[in-house]
């Protein structure tokens, strides 16, 4: 065995992609064991080496030991905490969530009060990075009695002062201050925004946290294991894949799909990383899949009460050998799907495409969508690490096209180097120039024309309602949106609804209907499947809502002119 660590290292992360290669794994696995690396970067590249060989195995031998190695991670990690060493270099968003490491940034008030539901003694207010004070004077009275006193009067009031007296040994309970605020007059929205405000960051310590990177798992298939080469992007056909023959999905039970959304936010919050989509998903929504080679995939909706006016919001979750390798974010208008899809760091020199192909066949095949959008930034525009990644043509050769012609044109020729030269390489100036539009990729066999989604932009509807509201309201939301709810109920013989959620969804969907011209003329099959639309919107789940806008050609027609860019 080499005797320097950095020898070791290179070693271990080439054992990676050698292929077969269990013996030569296995023997490096146990060296690891024995090896004390004291330098945080050392410890780093063992880490991420180790984990992906936990995903990605060779056989069950390399599995166990990989697993043993993450497990004992931490006493690793709490060696370096107490010996006073620099960590920063585990703050990085690339290897963030390290088990032994802390974990520090300002959460919203949504997923903090999830966090501390599952984990109250892992999480903790870091006040002294808080800087809040003009929040702590607006907010603190209303629960520390007499704080308004010197809040009000007072130059540099000593709040935290005011906290210990009031908390006592809670102060430092973030469960305390946080169900202070929980208990505030208001509306959620308002309790939400008044903790948002206030900045205080939440430390989440990962020693001996489930939740830490290093250690968690989701129980799934049997093991895949790869003693022969990964496939390649070169391997990968979406043509054959997302055309071809569907998954088989599996509806999650509301206590296990809460399993699914607890560990989709805890993987990307250890991260440093919190979406929307997670944070508000409805366990009673999650489907899964298992396409094979150790992957599971999840897809999960929005709860009623936080869905978007227009499209339907979903969410993704990939699992690999048990190791949560990656997420996806999706917002789908009838068959169309602006997807994002990130595989964490750790993995992305694994099967990449393969799984990318298997998350476009979920959606194919759990919401009937057909065309897949990428937006500018994940392709480079404004996104240096896209830019050096080459993401614009990771995608360009998969079958993604451009959907701009002075883009279409530039590929073109791009592509032409490329077949003259091998070796050539797109400048970053060029790939910028590249990365302005949306590139697209259509399922083949569709039932719909090719390139009627090239220039949509939802922004587009949104903009003309605002241009209408303007030229025929005088700029009065309410007049317009009373007016749209009293047309539309008209034109689709259905009474405004009564419940909050409904009528929030048919009040959003009324300013956008109302702005089809023959609306009321339409045939009374017609208006009664728009209705049965307007109504899902807010139902059980939103596949209902896009099946019905794929379904309804009419008003799939207008919709789609109405968010096309002239």
């Amino acid at each position: 065995m080499p005797r320097s660590h950095e020898a070791f290292l290179r070693r271990l992360e080439a054992v990676r992609h050698r292929r077969p290669g269990a013996t030569a794994a296995l023997r490096l696995l146990r060296e690891a064991a024995r090896r004390d690396l004291r330098e945080p970067a050392d410890l780093i590249r063992l880490h991420e080496a180790v984990l992906f060989l936990r995903a990605y195995p060779h056989d069950a031998r390399v599995l166990r030991a990989a697993e043993r190695l993450l497990r004992g991670f931490a006493e690793r990690v709490l060696r370096l905490r107490e010996s006073d060493a620099d960590l920063d270099a585990f703050d990085a968003l690339e290897v963030a969530g390290v088990a032994g490491t802390v974990v520090s940034t300002d959460f919203s008030f949504d997923l903090v009060r999830r966090l501390l539901r599952r984990h109250p003694r892992e999480l903790a207010i870091d006040w002294d990075a808080c800087d809040g004070e003009d929040r702590m004077r607006a907010t603190w009275p209303a629960f520390v009695p007499l704080l308004e006193e010197e809040a009000l009067a007072d130059a540099n009031v000593p709040y935290r002062s005011w906290l210990a007296a009031a908390a006592g040994a809670a102060e430092d309970d973030a469960a305390w201050i946080v169900s202070r605020y929980a208990a505030l007059p208001g509306p959620d929205a308002d309790r939400a925004e008044r903790w948002d405000s206030l900045g205080a960051p939440v430390a989440w310590d990962l020693a001996r946290s489930r939740s830490a990177r290093t250690r968690m798992r989701r129980p799934g298939p049997a093991p895949f294991f790869h003693d022969e080469p990964l496939r390649t992007r070169r391997e990968v056909s979406l043509d054959a894949i997302v055309g071809g023959r569907p998954l088989a999905l599996t509806r999650l039970s509301r206590r296990e799909g809460e399993r699914v959304c607890e560990m989709v936010r805890e993987a990307t919050a250890v991260r440093y990383r919190e979406f929307y989509t997670f944070t508000f998903a409805d366990p009673a929504s999650v489907v899964s899949a298992r396409p094979g080679r150790g992957v599971e995939l999840f897809l999960l909706g929005v709860t009623p009460e936080r869905r978007l006016p227009l499209r339907a919001a979903y969410g993704g979750f990939v699992v690999k050998n048990g190791v949560p390798v990656g997420y996806i974010e999706g917002l789908a208008f009838a068959e169309r799907l602006e997807i994002g899809f990130n595989l964490y760091y750790t993995f992305r020199e694994g099967e990449s495409a393969w799984i990318y192909a298997q998350v476009l066949r979920l959606h194919r095949d759990a919401l009937g969508v057909t065309s897949f959008s990428i937006d500018p930034y994940q392709l480079g525009f404004e996104n240096d690490e896209a830019i050096d990644s080459g993401a614009f043509w990771f995608y360009r050769k998969l079958g993604f096209r451009p959907t701009d012609a002075g883009v279409a044109r530039d590929v073109a020729r791009e592509e032409s180097r490329l077949a003259r030269d091998p070796g050539y390489r797109s400048s970053p100036a060029r790939l910028r120039r590249m990365v302005e539009h949306n590139v697209l990729y259509e399922v083949p066999g569709g039932t719909h024309p090719a390139g009627e989604w090239d220039r949509f932009h939802v922004r587009e509807i949104g903009l003309a309602v605002n241009r209408r509201m303007r030229r025929e309201f005088g700029g009065s939301a309410a007049r317009l949106r009373q007016a749209a709810e009293r047309r539309v109920a008209a034109a689709l013989g259905m009474a405004i609804p009564r419940a909050p959620v409904a009528r929030r969804s048919f009040s959003e969907l009324a300013l956008v209907l109302d702005l089809i011209p023959d609306l009321a003329r339409w045939s009374p099959a017609e208006r009664r499947s728009a209705a049965e639309i307007v109504r899902a919107k807010s139902g059980p789940s939103e596949r209902a809502y896009l099946r019905g806008l794929q379904r309804h050609a009419r008003l799939r027609r207008a919709l789609i002119r109405l968010g096309t860019r002239a």
